[in-house]
């Protein structure tokens, strides 16, 4: 077991896809059983239909093994293979559309060479994050670190509209300087926009 402490776990699924709402009550029970302190569930589902994330959201971190938690997701929703992986907030921005309910969900999943693994931490805490965030559409901004392997760094954005990511605002803060130098560095990146189809509080 990792001895690193998590506050969020993220429970990947690709088709056949459990139905949303039996995927909350999944990861509900699963956190019950496993005695975490959640706080929210949300659902996403790709906007191709091939793929569906969910995230369990913990009121703070907390030590706990994954294994139990993806074995009764799968039992519990009739899944036969799903990916569950510990995270840490490292961000957590609230947007220039905060307050406004998310329709969409844009992640970013990256590794990055080692040389340059400072650097793209500085620019995300300092310039890229910030930045995103500040944009009209965004309602939130937050990035994670993977405990359990990779992509490492997984970013997601809570958006009222896609048409966000195509704005003026959201690609001036895509192509300045830093992110050219950074950009090059990123390894196995991964970029997928979603529909948020459930969010209940716990």
């Amino acid at each position: 077991m990792n001895s690193e402490t998590a506050d969020v776990v993220v429970f990947k699924c690709r088709v056949p896809l459990p139905a949303p709402d039996r995927s909350v009550d999944a990861l509900t029970d699963a956190a019950r059983s496993q005695k975490l302190p959640a706080a929210a569930v949300t659902v996403n589902l790709s906007l191709d239909g091939g793929e569906l994330y969910a995230y369990l959201w913990l009121r703070e971190a907390t030590r706990f093994e994954r294994g139990p938690l993806a074995q009764g997701f799968a039992v519990a929703t009739g899944v036969a293979e799903v990916e569950a992986a510990r995270y840490v907030r490292l961000q957590d921005i609230p947007g220039a559309s905060h307050g406004a309910t998310p329709a969409f969900h844009y992640v970013v999943e990256t590794d990055v060479v080692p040389e340059a693994e400072t650097d793209l931490n500085d620019w995300y805490d300092h310039e890229h994050l910030p930045g995103l965030a500040a944009v009209p559409g965004a309602i939130r901004a937050q990035r994670l670190l993977n405990l359990d392997g990779a992509p490492r760094y997984h970013s997601c954005y809570e958006l009222v509209t896609t048409e966000t990511l195509g704005s003026p605002p959201w690609l001036a803060v895509r192509h300045t300087a830093w992110s050219d130098r950074v950009r090059p560095s990123f390894r196995n990146t991964k970029r997928t926009m979603f529909s948020r189809v459930v969010q209940r509080m716990l």
